[in-house]
């Protein structure tokens, strides 16, 4: 029987820091990370892939707001905005891994699902937003957006500039889990919970309505990948490996550590909000959930012996 695993893609994955975002980068990004795909897809993987919006869903609020201020368009809520980035970040990333697909010769369905996800609307972070969505900014222009439409910015760790932050309430509930798993294990690609997917509650009893927020996509790739009983979970970023002492003389690269060392390292303040400490829980929470190791790693070190850093259960 074959493996089943979870690869969660980040944002970078379509469209970097340094780019200006146009469809074809995010073509040419996508096609280039299937191709890493097809490591774990040799090596008879089924595979449910996930990824993050962080720049895409900043971009369509950015939109939003000009088209506001300029034809007073209604405008968009952040519910929305992710599912209008599900959508076409889900077919840009099918339609290049089935382009990658073809010219290797192989042939499996692939299937987007539009992924819902429960919420809890009195969770803490509400009032403590800390996930970056959008472009980077300086600290004079996010000055002037926070005072003129009162968004919250926070710096990025690693001094690309200022982001803006919104609440990202804990994933309690992934719709659509039990076909996710069977289309995976029947051997379709299947790609969900995009940017961690469409946050919901329950406004009244049986009444789901959506709400203002952005859910971790690691956090929620970890649950479904948890749910679904994946035998692994691969977390991909932009750095080889998880480091400590980041940035610092001090840098230390790490290849394989316990739960109960992430979890010291967590609290020690080794790894940035909004940037490693949710992957790292992530991991966490997968590896408790399953008894199964997480990988952390860049595309191009998926599927490599000894590439990334690995959390395992002890």
């Amino acid at each position: 029987m074959k493996k089943l695993a979870v690869v969660a893609l980040g944002g970078n994955a379509l469209l970097r820091s340094d780019q200006k975002g146009t469809i074809d980068d995010q073509e040419s990004n996508a096609y280039s990370t299937a191709e890493r795909l097809l490591t774990l897809i040799r090596a008879d993987y089924n595979i449910v892939v996930t990824h993050g919006n962080g720049p895409q869903v900043g971009n369509i609020l950015l939109s939003n707001t000009a088209g506001n201020k300029l034809y007073g368009l209604p405008d968009m809520p952040l519910d929305i905005a992710v599912a209008y980035s599900q959508g076409f970040i889900g077919y840009v990333i099918e339609q290049q891994l089935r382009n990658v697909m073809k010219a290797n010769d192989l042939d499996r369905d692939i299937i987007s699902i539009i992924t819902q996800v429960l919420v809890d609307k009195n969770d803490p972070a509400f009032a403590n937003p800390t996930k970056p969505v959008g472009p980077y900014y300086t600290k004079e222009e996010s000055e002037r957006i926070s005072n003129e439409t009162g968004a919250r910015f926070a710096v990025d760790p690693r001094g690309r500039g200022y982001r803006k932050v919104v609440a990202s309430p804990k994933p309690l509930v992934i719709s659509n889990q039990k076909s996710i798993e069977t289309l995976a294990r029947a051997g379709q690609i299947v790609i969900a919970v995009g940017g961690g997917g469409i946050p919901q509650f329950y406004v009244e009893e049986n009444k789901l309505q959506g709400i203002d927020a952005v859910i971790d996509k690691d956090l929620a790739s970890s649950l479904l990948a948890v749910q679904i009983r994946a035998d692994k979970l691969f977390i991909l970023t932009d750095v080889p490996k998880v480091c400590v002492n980041y940035n610092t003389p001090q840098e230390k690269a790490l290849d394989r550590i316990t739960i109960s060392d992430a979890k010291k390292y967590l609290e020690d303040g080794q790894f940035a909000e909004g940037s490693m400490a949710p992957k790292i829980r992530a991991a966490i929470s997968f590896v408790e959930g399953t008894g199964k190791d997480a990988i952390i790693t860049s595309s191009d070190k998926l599927g490599i012996d000894n590439g990334g850093t690995r959390i395992v259960i002890v």
